[in-house]
């Protein structure tokens, strides 16, 4: 058996939007486009807020380095003056000579010459060969200072500031409960002495 399908020629059916007239494409485009604002706002921030914790840890970074690396300055090595007035001695500071006791002049200079070239020399030497061990000496020693400042003087004061503190309340509450009215009664007993001071002639 054959069968033929006929098509009836008529109009393109369009879609149409049930119970109301058609939106216009864009409008009915846009309200189904999704929207994320908060993660398009993360995606915006992130790359800023690696980039600042970045150059916070270089920060700190350069920090630390210039702690331990910093410059040190070779004319002025002693910026804070611990030892201006204490071991700053010249020649003139130790050997005198007053009026009417002079030595020759040659001797004098000599003198000079020796005292500040001895001097000069002699710490030279003396620091190259003491002078790194007893800096490594004295940073063990600091070194141990801050230390025990930093674990154990430190909680020690902190604990007696809060043990003292719980002291204080108890001993002030057995004040006022125990020696205030005691102290009190006592001053209106002693309120009611009269001294009267009687001359016989």
């Amino acid at each position: 058996m054959l069968m033929a399908a006929v098509r009836i020629p008529g109009p393109t059916p369009t879609a149409e939007l049930p119970h109301g007239p058609q939106m216009p494409e864009p409008l009915l485009s846009r309200s189904f486009q999704p929207r994320w604002p908060h993660g398009s706002d993360l995606l915006l921030r992130s790359p800023s807020s690696a980039m600042m914790a970045e150059e916070h840890t270089d920060l700190e970074a350069q920090i630390v380095k210039d702690i331990h690396c910093k410059e040190i300055d070779l004319v002025n090595r002693d910026p804070k003056n611990i030892n201006e007035d204490i071991v700053k001695v010249d020649f003139e500071d130790v050997i005198a000579e007053p009026v009417g006791t002079y030595s020759f002049d040659g001797v004098w200079k000599v003198s000079y010459t020796t005292f500040t070239v001895s001097k000069y020399w002699c710490y030279r030497l003396l620091s190259t060969l003491l002078g790194v061990p007893l800096a490594l000496l004295w940073g063990f020693l600091f070194a141990c200072i801050s230390f025990c400042h930093i674990w154990a003087v430190v909680p020690c004061i902190k604990s007696y500031l809060i043990e003292i503190q719980c002291i204080s309340h108890i001993y002030s509450l057995c004040i006022r409960t125990f020696c205030n009215p005691l102290f009190a009664a006592l001053g209106q007993i002693c309120s009611n002495i009269k001294v009267m001071l009687r001359k016989e002639v």
